[in-house]
């Protein structure tokens, strides 16, 4: 796809446990994107090392941010725009996936470590153990200014975290619902 302005890629990153499935999941909603989970395309061995408490390294990473790419391209080529989570810890991961024939563009959630650690600690099945937390905030490297997105902290309501991420963006948002209004009537 030679024009990479048709399809736009919505990638919500952050360490694990920071609240990226469930940004993404409204994103994708209110878009009407199809969604996809960065954990999907991690191969075996990748999930096997996590789940023994084992960091991944740079190598471990390259094909599952390749496959990730793929996704994004070959929906792009369609002319589809998508919504992934990914954790998109350092920005050499984030140049792989800039390579995909999309616009990308980053929503990095980020909070304090120790309200991840709680919201991981109280988190059942997923082979993240909350041991390799550290090494992701270790490996971890903010949005730098010239990369296409924003940050924003996830303490807010999902649905206005995902809200302001959209705004932020300048992505369409739905009209506010008037049944939410904190007006009483009253005139």
């Amino acid at each position: 796809m030679s024009d990479r302005s048709q399809a736009t890629c919505v990638v919500v990153m952050g360490v694990s446990g920071v609240g990226k499935s469930t940004t993404a999941q409204l994103i994708a909603d209110t878009l009407g994107w199809p969604l996809a989970e960065a954990d999907d395309f991690h191969p075996r061995a990748n999930i096997d090392k996590m789940s023994a408490g084992l960091p991944l390294t740079d190598a471990d990473r390259r094909p599952w941010l390749g496959a990730i790419r793929d996704w994004i391209s070959e929906r792009s080529a369609a002319g589809v725009s998508v919504v992934v989570t990914c954790s998109a810890l350092k920005r050499s991961y984030r140049d792989v996936l800039r390579k995909a024939d999309a616009r990308v563009r980053f929503v990095f959630l980020h909070t304090a470590e120790d309200v991840v650690r709680d919201r991981l600690s109280r988190r059942s099945g997923h082979f993240m153990p909350t041991a390799l937390l550290g090494s992701q905030f270790a490996d971890l490297q903010p949005l730098a200014p010239d990369e296409d997105g924003v940050s924003i902290d996830p303490a807010g309501a999902p649905r206005a975290v995902a809200a302001t991420a959209l705004a932020r963006l300048g992505l369409p948002s739905p009209p506010s619902d008037p049944r939410q209004s904190t007006s009483n009537g009253a005139s």
